[in-house]
């Protein structure tokens, strides 16, 4: 992935797939599959030689073509959102798109046995429940786990290499900035909040509190 400079925020990374899970996970060609993937272990925000977990349905054709050693590209699109010239209130200005992703490559190890399928399953569901869920106790369900597992394949991605963008208006004027990020303050889709919050993270825009919205 190109990321300009300006854009380079390697902080982000955890962030982004913890809170963005869902991948494109893509291998063997321009095949793609849109599923979870979380990390199998916890640990800082160095993601290098960490692992990705993720599953897959056995009948799709990606699977098929999975092999131990493959290369392979998760992406996890973070916050996003378009932003209008007229929310600059300068001429000449051009609309544009704010956006956050994280591109990570590495080695896949297939899981075929169910066995090894199960922990990767289990895995999946105390990190996404945990995060996103309301603490839903899966082992009153892990009989129905075993009746899905002849259906359900797994594997594990060691990254290699990590690419993160954030942009976020780091190229305009801290008064354009703060109109973005108030633009989005006020907007009713909730991923434009997030991308405000990142912006206000990263001090773009007006540092006085007061003229927050």
């Amino acid at each position: 992935m190109y990321v300009p400079e300006i854009y380079q925020d390697d902080t982000a990374a955890l962030g982004i797939i913890r809170n963005n899970p869902l991948a494109l996970f893509v291998c063997d060609g321009p095949i793609a599959a849109h599923l979870p993937m979380v990390l199998e272990t916890d640990g800082d925000d160095d993601l290098i030689g960490r692992v990705l977990l993720g599953h897959i349905n056995r009948s799709n054709p990606q699977w098929a073509g999975l092999k131990n050693g493959d290369k392979a590209l998760a992406v996890f699109h973070g916050p996003h959102g378009y932003i209008s010239p007229a929310v600059y209130e300068k001429h000449p200005a051009a609309p544009t798109w704010n956006f956050t992703a994280v591109h990570v490559t590495g080695e896949i190890t297939v899981a075929d046995d169910p066995a090894d399928v199960l922990p990767i399953i289990t895995r999946t569901v105390e990190q996404l429940e945990g995060r996103f869920g309301v603490g839903w106790d899966m082992t009153g369900s892990l009989p129905y786990f075993h009746e899905l597992l002849p259906h359900v394949a797994a594997f594990r991605l060691r990254v290699r290499a990590v690419d993160t963008i954030c942009k976020l208006s780091q190229e305009q004027r801290p008064e354009q900035q703060e109109r973005v990020i108030q633009w989005f303050e006020n907007s009713d889709t909730g991923q434009h909040h997030q991308l405000a919050r990142l912006m206000r993270d990263r001090s773009l825009g007006h540092t006085n509190p007061l003229v927050h919205r």
